[in-house]
């Protein structure tokens, strides 16, 4: 392997890892844009999709962009950002094996944005809108990608991404047609979950990942053959509590009910409040919110109760994650690290999930209390890749990183300046 072809093949890899972590911020802030729009309670601002009131998306003129059209509309032109960046990303993993895909796709586009011009010369924009990504797609075909593809389980995560987003705007653009806060909910879970796989893959197209599969390899060798199944397990029974955390208050957020309970650490001045019928008429009676005109139901309560319950469960869970892996590890390990930081990040989020109760669900601490929820999942998920890495280093020495083959070990692997191309 010549010098120059190791030095281009980890200045692409750099590239590729600082574009995943680009998309996966892009990804946060869009989370941020539909916790907005959903604090607000302007989903429905912009009746129609994929259209904005009749208008392409792209066209839509900056003049009706008032009150609540400029959260929702807002949110779809980041949404459609991130679906960009993303297929960006899946095409970068596949490297130059890409290409034929790209002239093909990009061809059957340009012929579509002819057709649409000349059938339906109204649809005009459609067919700008079609015209200009086909050209860009067969364009760049010839110039990029030049790296060689990533290792094939890592261009899969990539697909999935890409089907994840495009699924993830179907599912926006059916609650805004349905007029289903169920399809809501899913769309907010979905949400979560394409931004953790982001978030793995800009680890994964780290050069850290390799450096740290050596550590995890001395460090996994220290262990105990009983201790290699308990920490990671701890770490993904915690991160499925983040999300089924996450659900409950999706469904709470899209049942546009407002505050099911007004106070807090009280819930109606009771540890547990009353939720019989008659009870339930006089709290929405004595109710003092303004933005909600839906009245609460004794499910609702019940809902919220569970919500602060599974608070203090996964408190106390992450808590255990944090004291375990400085245990079994060392306080100076990552994964150790990454759970002290992930008990902080826990404390935060129980403060402004109660201070979402004491502003009276305020729109900017609400969406908050979101992105930390985001961010709280995200972490989960390193932690259990880098747990469940260690763990089986500890049971199998065999699959360290230096008696691996370069090809299974290692999302990239350079070759010869010959044969990759890379310059």
């Amino acid at each position: 392997m010549s010098k120059r072809s190791g030095i281009s093949a980890g200045v692409n890899q750099r590239r590729l890892h600082r574009f995943a972590v680009f998309t996966a911020l892009a990804t946060f802030a869009l989370l941020g844009a539909g916790g907005l729009v959903t604090s607000y309670g302007v989903g429905m601002a912009v009746w129609d999709w994929p259209n904005s009131y009749g208008y392409n998306m792209f066209f839509f003129p900056v003049s009706k962009w008032v009150g609540g059209i400029f959260y929702e509309h807002t949110h779809r032109l980041l949404a459609s950002g991130v679906g960009l960046l993303t297929s960006v990303l899946a095409l970068w993993l596949h490297g130059r094996t890409a290409r034929p895909f790209m002239r093909w796709s990009g061809l059957a586009l340009l012929l579509l944005s002819l057709g649409t011009w000349l059938v339906v010369p109204r649809r005009w924009t459609d067919a700008a809108v079609l015209g200009l990504v086909g050209a860009a797609l067969l364009g760049a075909s010839w110039i990029w990608p030049g790296c060689e593809p990533a290792a094939k389980w890592l261009r899969r995560l990539g697909l999935v991404a890409f089907f994840a987003v495009v699924l993830q705007g179907v599912l926006g653009g059916l609650r805004v047609v349905l007029l289903k806060d169920q399809i809501g909910i899913f769309h907010a879970a979905l949400a979560q979950l394409f931004f953790v796989l982001l978030c793995a893959i800009a680890l994964f197209t780290s050069s850290g990942w390799e450096r740290w599969g050596a550590s995890v390899e001395e460090s996994g060798r220290k262990l105990h053959a009983r201790d290699a199944g308990g920490l990671h397990w701890v770490f993904a029974v915690t991160t499925i509590l983040i999300f089924g955390q996450l659900l409950l208050g999706a469904t709470m957020r899209h049942q546009h009910a407002g505050l099911a309970i007004p106070d807090f650490p009280l819930a109606y001045g009771k540890l547990w409040p009353a939720m019989d019928a008659s009870s339930v008429q006089l709290y929405n009676e004595r109710r003092m919110e303004v933005t909600e005109s839906n009245p609460i139901t004794a499910a609702q309560i019940g809902l919220q109760m569970v919500h602060r319950l599974l608070a203090g469960v996964i408190l106390a869970a992450v808590a255990i994650c944090a004291w375990s892996a400085r245990r079994k590890l060392s306080g100076r390990h990552p994964a150790s690290r990454l759970a002290l930081l992930w008990l902080g990040l826990v404390l935060g989020q129980v403060f402004l999930g109660a201070a979402t109760i004491w502003s009276n669900k305020a729109a900017d601490i609400a969406t908050a209390h979101v992105l930390l929820g985001a961010l709280l999942l995200a972490l989960g998920g390193i932690l259990c890749i880098v747990s469940f890495r260690e763990m089986a280093f500890a049971r199998d020495p065999s699959k360290s990183v230096a008696a691996a083959p370069a090809a299974s070990s290692a999302p990239f692997a350079t070759r010869p300046a010959a044969a990759s191309g890379l310059q």
